[in-house]
């Protein structure tokens, strides 16, 4: 039993293990798949249109025929241009000589041949002083097959100029099977020429590329092997390859290996035969290594591990890399190529990390203090060691210092040995002027390693005072330590200017000072020299700013009161448009009983308005006219409300109040005269409007009646 478990282990291990080599192997394949085949959408390129070049001389080889343009000129004793189009029987016909036959001829034969005709009526031109030139016009075009696997095969109409290459280009060029490599040219039956297109793309050279003639015809035939490479060589792609063209041949077609590219072996995959194959082609087997069709080569990366390479990591001053040779071959010896130790180098313990045969580490540890000194021997290192010199500074750990209070830059800063107090204060950007100097407090972390249990006590507390930058009493000696924390304390006594404002009908208005905590209306009046004459006391208003936990209060209030409307939030910008309120003050009994409770006290930014006397009196609201009447002491309500037309409709009789100049609002009784002061406001609140239900609100509304009465009817049903 145990055996053919053993078996049955071994079997799972090695369909794992061939598993994996397919997946390995499936990864070129997969990569060829998406390769293109090189060259073959060279004829539908754009940039590329193969068009022949008409403006250039006619080439010695051209061969007039039916449809060319011949353009005679004489000149001398003797002048006359011709212009005649050979016709189908190869003739061009010329005035006073007749038809001349020049169909097949090239340039050079026709023109000794009309030198000759023409001497017939310019005798000149058999001697010197008449001339003969013969030039090409217009060029007759020519019918070309295209034939085998292209995309579009068919008969072409093509300048007489026209190549090969352009006649594949008007076909649209190869199709899926087309050859690259085997474009015969068939003429009167027999071929004239092989074209090997990569000949063009690799090299550069046009020499199969021969002029087409009238009826001939361009063969395409079906590709012969096609090859793929993928992996480090320029340019993975398929490539057609000829028989018997080797895989030193394909290399070059790709334009060599890239520099990371593993050279020495190349795998490639065959398809052939029962099953696939795979053979590593050693690089001295490339030329005489045949390729077939379908065959896919893959060429590797470089492995990424070194094979001469050492390591120093940590307090040296060139960290790295090295290579590993007679300089570097020993520990002492790569310390020396780093540049040497650090000052904050750890000498005690440093590690060597070495990799086994059977890539594993282990740890080795040098005693750097006794290489260093030479009484202890100088480890050889091996590749892929690597040396760590840990630092003083990082085992350490040795940590900040916070610096709170009244100092210019509060925060962290790092530590430094034998840092007191003011050197941290110095580093803060020194005290502030509302800094304390007869108090600085600072705490301290309790730390004790050998400690065996928890106490009640997790820190300690020092007090410090400072005179002329310098700590003094017996805290001069403190020394800070890592993490501790320092506490600049703000002076008790330490107050910024507080400005109030007096506006209006005093002698000196403008900005003053507040020199005491509990200044009052009386002094601020005393201050600016006291009341004008015309100025009226009992109207004076004081408008206050609000301080930052009033702003927040009011925030919180307004956001409760929409919470819950479905509504969106109130943003902070809209509660912040209107910062500032009125204070209701008595400044006449304020001024009469200095001190008193109607001697409000100010607060910075206060602002005092003393208005003069106003003679009117303001109605508005639910009234039929609002107005502003002239104040008649003695009267009621009654009088000022006739004056505004009386009251509204929709007016709240019972709930008018009166708004007083000093900021004071009161309730208004009927027939109440004293209520009444000058430069007072009236106002007579109204009833707020129905909304009148829409006929969808009654729908509505009917339809939930005809509900509950029918479940009314129900519940009565079932108590029967």
């Amino acid at each position: 039993m145990g055996k053919k478990v053993l078996v049955f282990l071994l079997l799972l291990s090695f369909i794992g293990w061939t598993k994996a080599q397919q997946e390995e192997l499936q990864n070129g394949t997969e990569q060829s798949k998406q390769l293109q085949v090189f060259g073959r959408n060279i004829f539908a390129s754009r940039n590329l249109s193969f068009e022949p070049n008409l403006n250039i001389p006619t080439p010695e080889n051209y061969r007039l025929g039916p449809g060319d343009e011949v353009i005679i000129d004489v000149w001398g004793t003797s002048e006359n241009t011709v212009r005649e189009t050979i016709s189908p029987e190869g003739n061009i016909m010329v005035e006073n000589i007749g038809p001349i036959y020049l169909s097949g001829m090239n340039m050079e034969e026709a023109e000794r041949y009309l030198r000759h005709e023409f001497s017939k009526i310019y005798a000149a031109i058999s001697g010197e002083s008449a001339h003969i030139k013969v030039t090409l016009g217009k060029i007759r075009s020519i019918m070309v097959n295209v034939m085998g696997e292209v995309e579009v095969p068919g008969t072409y109409r093509l300048s007489a100029f026209a190549s090969v290459f352009h006649a594949l280009y008007r076909a649209g060029g190869v199709n899926r099977i087309g050859s690259l490599r085997t474009i015969q040219v068939v003429r009167s039956g027999m071929k004239v020429a092989d074209v090997d297109v990569y000949e063009y793309i690799m090299k550069g050279k046009l020499t199969d590329d021969i002029r087409l003639s009238e009826g001939d015809v361009v063969l395409v035939s079906p590709y012969e092997n096609l090859v793929g490479i993928s992996g480090k060589v320029k340019r993975p792609m398929i490539y057609e390859m000829k028989h018997g063209e080797s895989l030193a041949t394909l290399i070059g077609y790709t334009g060599g290996f890239t520099g990371d590219a593993y050279r020495n072996t190349v795998r490639l995959v065959r398809r052939s035969g029962r099953e696939k194959q795979i053979y590593n082609v050693d690089q001295q087997d490339y030329d005489n290594f045949i390729l077939t069709d379908n065959d896919e080569v893959s060429v590797e990366a470089v492995l990424g591990r070194f094979s001469n390479k050492v390591e120093i990591h940590g307090a040296v001053y060139r960290a790295g890399m090295y290579q590993l040779d007679s300089v570097t071959g020993t520990i002492k010896r790569l310390i020396q190529q780093a540049e040497g130790l650090r000052g904050d180098a750890f000498l005690n313990r440093a590690l060597l990390r070495r990799e086994r045969e059977d890539l594993s580490h282990e740890m080795i540890p040098v005693d750097l203090k006794k290489l260093m000194a030479g009484t202890a021997p100088d480890l050889p290192l091996q590749k892929n060691d690597v040396l760590y010199i840990s630092s003083i500074k990082e085992l350490e750990k040795e940590g900040v210092l916070f610096i709170y209070g009244d100092v210019a830059k509060p925060g962290y800063f790092p530590f430094a040995r034998n840092m007191s107090v003011q050197d941290l204060i110095l580093k803060a950007g020194g005290l502030l002027e509302s800094a304390s100097t007869v108090r600085i407090d600072v705490s301290r972390r309790i730390k004790d390693p050998k400690s065996v249990s928890s106490s009640t006590v997790i820190g300690k507390s020092f007090t410090v005072e400072l005179k002329n930058g310098l700590l003094i009493g017996e805290s001069n000696t403190l020394k800070l330590e890592p993490y501790d924390m320092v506490f600049v304390r703000r002076s008790p006594g330490y107050q910024k200017q507080a400005n109030v404002t007096v506006n209006g009908e005093v002698t000196f208005t403008g900005n003053y000072a507040l020199t005491k905590k509990n200044e009052r209306l009386s002094d601020l009046i005393a201050k600016a020299g006291g009341l004008s004459k015309s100025a009226y006391a009992k109207g004076a208003r004081l408008m206050r700013r609000m301080t930052a936990d009033e702003i927040r209060q009011k925030q919180d209030a307004v956001r409760f009161a929409t919470k819950g409307t479905g509504k969106d939030s109130v943003s902070l910008s809209s509660l912040e448009v209107d910062q500032t309120y009125s204070v209701g003050i008595e400044l006449e009994k304020a001024l009469a009983k200095p001190k008193s409770d109607e001697d409000l006290v100010l607060r910075e930014g206060d602002v005092l308005f003393v208005p003069k006397y106003v003679s009117t009196v303001t109605v508005n609201g639910a009234v039929m006219y609002p107005n502003t009447v002239l104040y008649q002491k003695g009267s009621g309500i009654d009088y000022y409300i006739g004056q505004a037309g009386g009251f509204g409709n929709r007016a709240l009789k019972r709930r008018a109040y009166v708004v007083y100049m000093n900021g004071t609002v009161s309730r208004l009784r009927r027939n109440t005269a004293n209520a009444i002061e000058p430069g007072c406001e009236i106002i007579v609140p109204s009833k707020g409007e129905r909304k009148k239900m829409t006929t969808a609100g009654a729908v509505g509304m009917s339809s939930s009646i005809a509900s509950i009465a029918s479940m009314v009817a129900s519940m009565v049903s079932l108590t029967k």
